[in-house]
């Protein structure tokens, strides 16, 4: 198996059926699949449409989709520079442990680099421990002092019922 050749490359619009298969097993091994909406059509238009929100990467073995990362851009007002969140990285269960984590990772960060972005940024479920075990290993760093906030429908359609102009 260490002679299996992966190949990282950028996904593109005939991926999507791929993509959302990745995504659908991402909840379900988090226990989240009640919370994906995501459809074919909302990947199509959000992912390769007239203003991407985000870019995927796909880990082949053998020209098999085996994993992915999806990504964009953020920015640092501390430092003045863009960064990238790491949305998503999802390894098929029988293809981890042979470094395709490492790989789609690798590459993400070398974008970063050729970006010259200050940050590579994710976040992690608590109880994944092998995962953050992993992290580890390639140096990086909990963010114990910072909490994660989010809003969703009713709450965030509240808030941004009236803005001010």
């Amino acid at each position: 198996m260490a002679s299996e050749h992966i190949a990282i490359v950028p996904a593109i619009e005939k991926d999507v059926p791929a993509i959302l298969c990745f995504i659908r097993k991402l909840a379900e091994y988090e226990h989240l699949s009640h919370e994906v909406a995501a459809s074919e059509e909302s990947l199509r238009r959000h992912l390769f449409g007239p203003r991407p929100a985000a870019e995927v990467l796909l880990a082949r073995i053998a020209a098999q989709p085996v994993g992915f990362a999806l990504f964009f851009q953020t920015f640092s007002t501390f430092l003045a520079a863009p960064g990238i969140w790491l949305e998503d990285l999802f390894v098929l269960p029988e293809y981890r442990r042979r470094g395709v984590g490492r790989a789609l990772l690798r590459q993400v960060a070398s974008i970063a680099i050729r970006r010259s972005c200050g940050r590579l940024e994710w976040s992690v479920l608590n109880w994944n421990e092998s995962a953050i075990r992993f992290y580890q290993t390639i140096g990086a760093m909990a963010m114990a002092d910072w909490h994660m906030q989010r809003l969703t429908g009713a709450a965030l359609a509240r808030l941004g019922e009236k803005p001010t102009t």
